[in-house]
This record gives C-alpha cells, structure tokens and sequence, in this order.
C-alpha cells in the first residue's frame, strides 16, 4: 500500500534531502495521525539509525533499547551508554564517515525519551550544536506526538536549540480528499457518503480509517470498531488524551464540555461549564488541544477576539462522547440501528458542520474564490427583548470584493428540502444580520447540503449558491 495523500509533507521532505546543509525537521501531530509511517515511507532508504521510544520506560531502558539501535547500525555488538551525552558520543563516532548523499537519523515519539532527569534534551542540544549541524550530509528528525511539548521545547526553545528546527510539520488527520485516496489507495470502492459517515465517526486519523475492511459499509465498520466488545476504538478515547497531555484530566475536562455543547463554547461560556480558572493555565490547555488539532477556534464577526467560538471538531471523540462511551449493551448491529433516528439526525447535522468547518479551503474552491482574501467567523446575535428571537450563522465567510457568503450546512441522506417553516428562518438570519451588522456588502445565502437541494419555490427565491458534499473532496 503506498502513502495517500501527503503531497506538501512530502514536498517538505524532499527539500531537506535536496539541502547542502545540515537539517533539523521537528515533525508532530496526534497519536494514530501516520507520522512513523509518512517517515519510514518517504525517507526509509536514507534512514541509517532510528530510535523509538517507549512509552514510560526508565531512563537504562531507553539506552538499552539506544545500543540495540546502534549495534545494527554498526554490526557490532554494544554496552548500553552510562547517559545521553555518552549515547550522542558513540552515536556521533558510527556516523562520522560523510556520505555522498543524505543520510537520516530519525528519533521516533522524542518526548518520551526526554523524562524529568534524564538529560536527554541537553544531550541532544549539545550533540546537535557541537556536531550534527556540521555534517553536511545529515537530517535529524524529531517527530512526537505531544504537540505541547514539541512546540515548547523544540519550536520555542529559548536555550541552545532556539531557531536550530529548520523544518517543522503539523501532520493532521487526512481531509475527506485524502481519506477517499487512501481508500482508493487499498483498492476499496467507497461511495462520498459513505465515506462522509465514517469520517463523522472516526475522523481522518489514518489508524482508525485501517480499521475498515474491504467490502464494508459504513455502518458495519462502525458497529465492529467502535461498540463491538473487542472493538479497537472502543475503549480509544482513555488513552488518547493521557498519551498526548501531562495532566490531561484538564484537558478531558474541556473536551467534555465542547461535547456537550457542538456548536461550541466562548472561553468565558467554557470556563463556566468546566470549573476552571480564568488564568493562563486553562488558555495554555486550549492552545494545546488547539495545536493538536482537536479544537477550531472560530473569531465572532465585530466581536474581541477573546469572544471566539472554541468548538470540539475531532470527530472520534465528539463520537465517542456521544454514543460509545454511554453504551454498554451487547447486542449487534448497535450503530445500524441507531441510525435514522432523531438523536442520530441531530447528531449527523452537528458532525456535517464540524467538517465544514475544517474544509473551509475547499469550499473556497468549490466557489471559485479560493484567489480571493477572505476571514471566515461564527456569527450571534442574542435577543435584546421580547420581540427579537436572535440568530445564528456558523459559517460567515467576509470577502475583499464586497461580498458576504452565509453558509447554512445541512445534513440530509437526501435531497434537502427548504419548506416554509425553513424558510422563515432563512429569511430572518439574513434580514438580522443585515440590520444588526448593518453591513452595505452583498449577502449571499449559500446552502452546503450532502445530496444538493429539491427545487421549489423557497429554494430559488433564498439561496444564492448550492454546494453539494462533493464540494468538501476538492484539492
């Protein structure tokens, strides 16, 4: 099976293997995303040494598990190295030999080497400023799965290896472009709303989306992964978070609460529902499960930027919040036959705008204003008496060439249909926030449904664009 998808990593890749200098790529993204995979794939010839780290394991283990690296490097057998500055020495004596062509070391899940007193970062940042970056010949790559910390102890260190990551990579999960290659890329014929339903339930995390088999429907793959008593997702969720944050019972906290309400939360609205306090400690962990791609904050249009709408958009666990977790049944074909269902519906429109939301770029191309410059914003207004109802846009997209696009996004196993009850509704969110923002920019209803709309009367006189799902695989 060859790696789907992954053009610009790759491109990234390719750079530094093309590079006269030394280089220092600092690679990141959640557990399960296909970092390990996307290196061993894209630079397997060039690696000459790769250490991967256990988790947990003692400081003598790693070393130990460092000297078994290192003798199949040199063919010899080793004694495990006293500590770090002594592993970076023998490591730095196998590789002194140049090579006329780029060579690889690669540090696999590099937090867990570095542990409170083991040494390994300072023995790093010496091994690298003393030597590796002198070679010439040589690409370091570093690659976690904690983001927080590879972003504060690598991309934002401010001792020896301040500014020395030449490269860095968020991997995220696969968009729906590349999720339907990868299944394309193991021979598997998936229809687009096939594909869309396990993308609501497992995401675009590349381990989950291996869990579905050949010849699977969506809901088959769902029931046997995630509710099935075996299940490989089932019980996923726990380690998650504990894997990727040190005290992650905040961050589980947030998360929780982001899942109850899918529409998302300003940071006042989320430290009210968690308990937390206002100070930095809870903007650091919203950063965190932001930088590691479980949260979008979203900015309300005329509104501080500290009144952003924060949103849970990792569809694994706004799935498992949901439905696995309160499930502890036995029966078959759980998920199959939940679906149809008013709470499945409810559901399936809140994960339909979460993915909107995160393919934002492809529906700047299905519009053909992909050149243009545009911010994107949730939109609220709440009633000010008793005669004004409010309104809601989740999708505000405000352009540069004097035009406004109001996004509504529908789910639907159908052709969607505007009757009259949605329609006014329609009609009072542009009328609202037409008075309200007092804009003089064109409004454009612009209607992103699965199947597209039913013509009739309400659909020609209110909606000015209808996007199909299609629009959300575009490259």
């Amino acid at each position: 099976m060859s790696l789907a998808g992954r053009g610009r990593e790759r491109g990234v890749l390719a750079q530094a293997m093309a590079s006269p200098e030394a280089e220092l790529i600092a690679i990141y993204g959640r557990r399960r995303v296909g970092k390990t995979y996307m290196i061993r794939e894209v630079l397997g010839d060039a690696i000459c040494f790769e250490l991967t780290a256990v988790y947990g394991a003692s400081v003598r283990d790693q070393l130990a598990n460092f000297a078994t690296s290192l003798a199949a490097t040199r063919g010899t057998e080793l004694e495990p190295p006293s500590d770090w500055r002594s592993a970076f020495e023998q490591l730095a004596t196998a590789l002194k030999r140049r090579s006329a062509r780029k060579r690889v070391i690669f540090f696999d899940e590099i937090p867990w080497l570095s542990s409170r007193r083991s040494g390994f970062l300072p023995a790093f940042e010496h091994f690298w400023n003393s030597w590796a970056v002198k070679q010439p010949d040589l690409v370091v790559v570093v690659c976690g799965s904690a983001a927080a910390w590879m972003v504060q102890q690598l991309l934002s260190a401010r001792g020896g290896l301040h500014n020395r990551v030449t490269r860095r990579i968020r991997l995220e999960a696969f968009t729906l472009l590349e999720t339907e290659q990868y299944f394309a890329s193991r021979s598997m014929s998936l229809g687009r709303y096939q594909i869309l339903e396990l993308y609501a339930a497992l995401g675009g995390v590349p381990y989950y989306l291996k869990q579905v088999e050949r010849g699977d429907a969506a809901g088959i793959a769902i029931d046997r992964t995630c509710f099935a008593r075996d299940g490989p997702l089932r019980d996923e969720f726990a380690k998650l978070y504990a894997s990727l944050f040190e005290h992650s019972d905040r961050h589980v906290r947030i998360v929780r609460a982001l899942g109850a309400k899918p529409r998302g939360l300003t940071r006042n609205e989320l430290i009210a529902a968690t308990g937390l306090t206002s100070g930095g400690g809870t903007s650091r962990v919203i950063d965190e499960l932001e930088e590691s791609g479980f949260l979008l904050r979203t900015p309300q249009l005329g509104r501080p930027i500290k009144d952003a709408v924060v949103r849970l958009i990792d569809e694994y666990s706004l799935f498992y919040l949901k439905w696995i977790e309160g499930h502890r049944g036995r029966a078959d074909n759980v998920w199959i036959n939940k679906r149809g269902s008013p709470a499945w519906r409810a559901w399936s429109g809140y994960a339909f705008e979460g993915i909107c939301l995160k393919h934002i770029a492809s529906l700047k191309r299905a519009l053909g204003i992909e050149a243009v410059e545009t911010t994107e914003h949730a939109w609220r207004h709440r009633p000010i008496d008793r005669d004004d109802r409010g309104a809601q846009i989740d999708l505000v997209i405000d352009r540069r060439d004097a035009v406004i696009n109001l996004c509504e996004m529908k789910f639907s196993d159908g052709e969607f249909t505007i009757d009259k009850s949605y329609a006014g509704e329609l009609r009072h969110k542009r009328d609202t926030f037409r008075r309200v923002t007092g804009s003089r920019k064109t409004l454009l209803v612009t209607m992103l449904t699965t199947h597209g709309l039913r013509d009739n009367q309400y659909a020609k006189e209110l909606v000015d664009t209808s996007l199909t799902m299609d629009a959300l695989f575009t490259a």
